[in-house]
């Protein structure tokens, strides 16, 4: 980053694992300022500069806390500007047998939090932050999943249909805030090779991609760099699928 550019700030979500982790390294080496959101406490395990002091520890599934959580997240913004957005946290639960949890065997209060965390969260901070993103002529980037259009082995209806609900407000927010130079994207990983992998994902592999391997986190992170910056400054309400041609 040249020096005489102003420090820019990503907020991200789910950080502490997976794609989140790969993505905080991302930004951090190119040297900005990273603003995190998760359930667990800041980890050790996936340190950066300034870490500790730029972690939000939250609960997305308690939507009632939320507003206490943005108001920390504008302390911490004292120029009035966020750069970017990426919404990568979820939750996809299983039942007892880690099998997926179909429409008949989920209750409501699966819906309710599955539903909380990948969708409600992210409608409710792009629309409390959005003052912030349009000082900044900032980025979201929505993660949501190839299982957002196609029945998958492993992952469950709530999450499955939280993360099609996700790829249309993708659109939504695109068309709304692009008026206000706000762009907003998803990206749509399929299998990523991260710590929740599920048995029999090396069958899949095998059987329904093209590339006949996994994807990297870095991969994945890559991709969300590329839509926060310059080179996609046109790349607006797209949902980018990195999935190896899973999805064709």
């Amino acid at each position: 980053m040249n020096s005489n550019e102003p420090l820019r700030t990503i907020l991200l979500t789910g950080a502490s694992r997976g794609i989140g982790h790969a993505t905080v390294k991302r930004f951090g080496a190119a040297g900005w300022r990273v603003l995190t959101v998760s359930r667990q406490p800041f980890s050790e395990d996936c340190p950066w500069d300034g870490g500790r002091d730029n972690h939000i520890q939250l609960d997305l599934s308690d939507l009632d806390a939320l507003p206490l959580a943005i108001a920390s997240i504008k302390e911490r913004l004292p120029s009035g500007r966020l750069d970017a957005m990426v919404n990568n946290a979820a939750i996809s639960p299983k039942l007892p047998n880690s099998s997926r949890m179909g429409v008949l065997n989920t209750d409501l209060a699966a819906w309710r939090q599955v539903f909380a965390v990948n969708f409600f969260s992210v409608a409710m901070l792009g629309q409390s932050l959005i003052e912030e993103l349009t000082a900044a002529k900032g980025v979201i980037v929505n993660v949501t999943s190839i299982a957002g259009t196609r029945v998958h082995p492993f992952a469950g209806a709530a999450y499955a249909t939280s993360k099609a609900a996700l790829a249309a407000l993708t659109r939504e927010m695109a068309a709304e805030f692009g008026e206000r130079g706000v762009r907003v994207n998803a990206i749509a990983p399929g299998e990523i090779d991260t710590s929740i992998l599920s048995p029999g994902t090396e069958e899949l592999v095998n059987r329904e991609i093209p590339m006949k391997r996994l994807g990297k986190p870095e991969e994945v992170a890559a991709t969300i760099y590329f839509l926060c910056t310059g080179p996609a400054s046109y790349v607006n309400g797209a949902e980018v699928h990195i999935n190896g041609g899973q999805h064709v």
